[in-house]
């Protein structure tokens, strides 16, 4: 509650804040959940939802505030700060970058960004706080790369823009990422609005901890630097007037899978991949988006050991962007396997999830949501701690969403 009244006391500075070219948004957000009956991942379960354990609760869950800062016409510093209370109550950075992008009278302009900032995956996520204006789960895609994907180093950008398209390129040298990976191996995907700021602790299934006789809770640093090498990616979106877009990216973080960090619970590295490529297109009054994602992340902690989980995840969502009544629904598909096939009690899992929404914007300041989540899943480890693998769970939540 503290950090929302400062977040409330943030937003009375907004009028004073854009005279001095400081631009200031945010949001406090509160709902009402109907929880599913599995115990959530946050809760150290094997469930795929952000809320799990049954029953229904009221609670103000999350705020953020997002300000970017006009220094010249093209210096801009920006930055994301976020406070959420599932799990554990946390207030964290999010993200923090400085922009450099001349003014260009020509078709070419190019750009430099350093910092610490999420790679370009989403067409989803381009709220505050990595947060979707269409629905309050993110897709299992968005969900993870809020969860765990975040670089700190320099970004690239070159951009060409025709009478009728624009087509930019993206190259970017990062670090501080080499753990991100182990929640798809160690939990698999989840469908969730849960972003994980700079120095946040995941927690992991309990059943990971139980056998590997560690204490509870399981929490692991995603943002840590372990081997001195660079990561990267690169990437290309060519967007065309009344046709919509599309987007390609490679990600590589380029970690040494043998490493890990120093003390006395270390961390270890996971050395992920993936591509992704995503469209979007708008039918009248209704956006069009589809995404997919396939990878790998492999670790290998001694010479006798060493292990990788193939994943892949795919959506397809459509909305309607216009008028006080916007309807969305998103259908999701994942998968995890662990490789090679010869070890004992290998992770697999496989899904689906069907998300229904309905945002009432009855003003510029106020979105209020209704959204059924029901997630379908089948995963191997469920069987270790005395369950189905299979499961059915349903989420339902009513969210109250106060922008400034």
């Amino acid at each position: 509650m503290r950090c929302i009244l400062a977040l409330a006391a943030c937003a009375a500075l907004v009028p004073a804040a854009r005279a001095a070219d400081v631009d200031v948004h945010g949001y406090v957000d509160c709902r009402l959940v109907a929880r599913a009956g599995e115990s959530g991942y946050v809760d150290g379960g094997l469930g795929k939802t952000r809320f799990g354990g049954g029953g229904t609760d009221a609670t103000c869950l999350q705020a953020a505030i997002a300000a970017s800062i006009v220094l010249t016409p093209a210096l801009v510093a920006h930055a994301d700060l976020q406070a959420q209370t599932t799990g554990r109550d946390e207030l964290a950075l999010l993200d923090a970058w400085l922009r450099y992008r001349p003014v260009s009278t020509s078709p070419l302009r190019w750009s430099v960004k350093v910092g610490a900032f999420f790679p370009p995956v989403s067409l989803e996520n381009d709220a505050i706080g990595w947060t979707s204006p269409w629905t309050l789960s993110s897709s299992a895609i968005d969900t993870w790369v809020g969860e765990e994907l975040r670089g700190i180093g320099t970004e690239g950008g070159l951009e060409w823009r025709g009478e009728r398209s624009t087509v930019t390129g993206v190259l970017a040298l990062v670090r501080s990422n080499d753990p991100a990976g182990e929640l798809l191996a160690a939990r698999g995907w989840a469908i969730s609005d849960l972003v994980y700021g700079l120095g946040s602790r995941v927690r992991e299934p309990d059943v990971h901890a139980i056998d590997d006789e560690e204490p509870l809770p399981l929490r692991f640093n995603p943002f840590l630097e372990n081997d001195g090498r660079l990561g990267w990616y690169a990437g290309a979106t060519w967007e065309a007037r009344g046709i919509g877009t599309l987007a390609l990216l490679r990600y590589d973080n380029e970690a040494d899978p043998a490493s890990r960090s120093r003390g006395a619970s270390p961390v270890l590295s996971w050395h992920t991949d993936f591509w992704s490529v995503g469209a979007r297109s708008r039918v009248g009054e209704v956006v069009l988006l589809a995404q997919a994602m396939s990878g790998s992340t492999a670790i290998a902690p001694s010479p006798l050991f060493s292990t990788h989980t193939d994943f892949r995840a795919a959506y397809l969502l459509a909305g309607r962007d216009r008028g006080a009544w916007r309807p969305t629904v998103r259908i999701d598909a994942f998968s995890t396997d662990q490789l090679p096939r010869s070890i004992d009690g290998r992770v697999r899992e496989h899904g689906s999830a069907l998300t229904l929404a309905l945002n009432w914007r009855p003003c510029g300041w106020l979105r209020v949501t209704g959204e059924a989540l029901h997630v379908r899943s089948w995963r191997g480890e469920r069987e270790r701690a005395g369950l189905p693998a299979r499961r059915d769970d349903t989420q339902l939540q009513l969210g109250l969403r106060m922008m400034f």
